[in-house]
């Protein structure tokens, strides 16, 4: 089911106002906590179907075959230096 970020916002901070004993006057810091736990799941949320780190995983292959490649000798400069 989806909901809206308000929505799950302010389930959780009803869910931790109950877990705290229902306290009156911390309502702004259940609803900040609230925020922040779901601003965590969406930095760390991943797609359905795992396409965004399959993505991520296959940039890191091209950007670390990349460097390899500039920092190995080239074949023609090995080449040379055995002919000498």
């Amino acid at each position: 089911m989806f909901r809206s970020k308000d929505d799950w916002i302010n389930q959780r901070a009803y869910a931790i106002w109950e877990a705290a004993g229902r306290p009156q006057g911390h309502g702004s810091e259940h609803w900040q906590q609230a925020a922040r736990e779901y601003e965590m799941l969406e930095k760390t949320r991943a797609s359905v179907d795992g396409s965004e780190l399959i993505e991520r995983l296959k940039t890191m292959g091209r950007l670390m075959r990349a460097a390899d490649e500039q920092s190995a000798p080239s074949s023609k400069t090995t080449k040379r230096s055995s002919m000498r």
